[in-house]
C-alpha cells in the first residue's frame, strides 16, 4: 500500500535513508548533523509546499517517495525516493516514481531529481524512465563529500530538445531500447533483427562521442514523460559542403506511433540545422515505409532512387528514396 507520509513515519523514513546509503562506501548518515527533518518530514514537505508518500507491506515500510517545487523554471523536483532491498525487483520503484510524478506533472512542466555520482544503479532507473542529465555536476559540503548529477525531462505533453554531450551519455540505454524495438518492427536503420543490446548500445555510446565532438546533434521526443523518439542531424559533411547536413536515424517508439512525434522531431531537427548554419538537408529511406510518406508531406523532394539498396530480414533487398529540402 502506498499512501501519504505522516511524521510519525520518522522511525521508517530513517532507516529506508540509513539502509540505502550503507550499501555504498563513503556514504556517511549523521541524522541530527545533516538530516534533522527526517525526524519530522512530512511537516518538512508540507511547509515547501510538497507531498510525500510511504510504501508499507505486511505492516512495514518497504519505500517513500517525495515531490515538491523548485521554485524556478516552472518545475518540480522528484526527492528521497528509496526502496527496501527486500522489494527491489518487484516494480515498487516505478509505482513509488508514478505516483510522485503524477503529483508533480499536474503542477509543473518539468520534473528534475539530484542524484549522488555512486548511485549507479539509480541512474540506471531513471533513465530507463526517461530522464536524462541536464546540467552541471552538483557539490555538496556534506561529510560523504557528495557529488549529485541532475536529471530532469519534461513533465508533459509532446516535447522535442537537443542533447548535450551528458546528456546524449545517459540516453543512450533507454535510446537502445527503442532502436531495438524499431528494428524488430521493420524499421530500415542500417541494422537487422534481433537487435543484440550490446550493438544498440555500442552505437548510442558513438554518437554520444559525436555530439561530443560537435559534429552530430541529438534530438529526443517526450511524450507525456515518456522518451519516445530521437532523430539525428550529422553535420560530419566535407570542407566544400559547409552549408549541408544529413538527417538521420528517425526513430519513433512503435507504442507512441501516431501521435505526432516523428513530425515533431524532423521539425525540430530542420530548426536545429538552420540553427547551426546548414541551409541544405539531405536523407534518404526505404522506398515504402511510413518515413517516405511523412517526408513528402513536409516538403522533401525526392532526388531519386536506388533499387536493391538495402537487404531485409527476410532476405529480400529493397530500393532506398533520395530526399533533399532547403532551409
Amino acid at each position: 500500500m502506498i499512501r501519504a507520509g505522516q511524521d510519525s513515519d520518522a522511525e521508517a523514513f530513517i532507516r529506508l535513508i540509513r539502509d540505502a546509503w550503507a550499501e555504498y562506501p563513503g556514504c556517511v548518515f549523521d541524522l541530527d548533523a545533516e538530516l534533522p527533518e527526517l525526524r519530522a518530514l512530512a511537516t518538512h514537505f508540507a511547509k515547501i509546499g510538497g507531498a510525500l508518500w510511504i510504501a508499507v507491506q505486511d505492516g512495514e515500510a518497504v519505500g517513500m517517495v517525495g515531490t515538491a517545487p523548485l521554485g524556478s523554471d516552472d518545475a518540480w523536483e522528484i526527492k528521497r525516493l528509496y526502496v527496501a532491498a527486500s522489494a527491489r525487483g518487484t516494480g515498487l520503484a516505478h509505482r513509488l516514481l508514478d505516483t510522485a510524478e503524477a503529483h508533480a506533472a499536474a503542477r509543473a512542466e518539468r520534473l528534475v531529481l539530484w542524484t549522488d555520482t555512486r548511485f549507479a544503479a539509480a541512474h540506471a532507473f531513471y533513465e530507463k524512465r526517461g530522464y536524462v542529465r541536464s546540467g552541471s555536476i552538483r557539490i555538496l559540503d556534506d561529510l560523504s563529500k557528495s557529488l549529485e548529477f541532475r536529471y530532469a525531462k519534461p513533465a508533459r505533453g509532446l516535447v522535442v530538445e537537443a542533447l548535450d554531450a551528458a546528456g546524449a551519455a545517459s540516453a543512450e540505454r533507454r535510446l537502445s531500447r527503442i532502436l531495438i524495438d524499431c528494428v524488430a518492427d521493420g524499421a530500415s536503420v542500417s541494422f537487422l533483427p534481433p537487435l543484440a543490446p550490446a550493438t544498440a548500445q555500442a552505437f548510442w555510446k558513438r554518437v554520444a562521442r559525436d555530439v561530443a565532438g560537435g559534429s552530430r546533434l541529438l534530438l529526443v521526443a517526450w511524450l507525456d514523460g515518456a522518451l519516445v523518439g530521437t532523430v539525428q542531424v550529422d553535420c560530419a559533411t566535407p570542407q566544400n559542403q559547409p552549408h549541408r547536413a544529413e538527417i538521420a536515424k528517425l526513430l519513433v517508439d512503435p507504442a507512441a506511433r501516431s501521435r505526432g512525434v516523428g513530425r515533431a522531431l524532423m521539425a525540430r531537427a530542420e530548426q536545429a540545422a538552420r540553427g547551426v548554419g546548414r541551409r541544405l538537408l539531405t536523407l534518404d529511406t526505404n522506398a515504402g515505409d511510413a518515413g517516405e510518406a511523412l517526408y513528402r508531406a513536409m516538403g522533401w523532394q525526392e532526388a531519386g532512387r536506388i533499387p536493391g539498396y538495402s537487404l531485409q530480414a527476410d532476405g529480400t533487398y529493397r530500393a532506398t528514396v533520395l530526399f533533399w529540402k532547403t532551409l
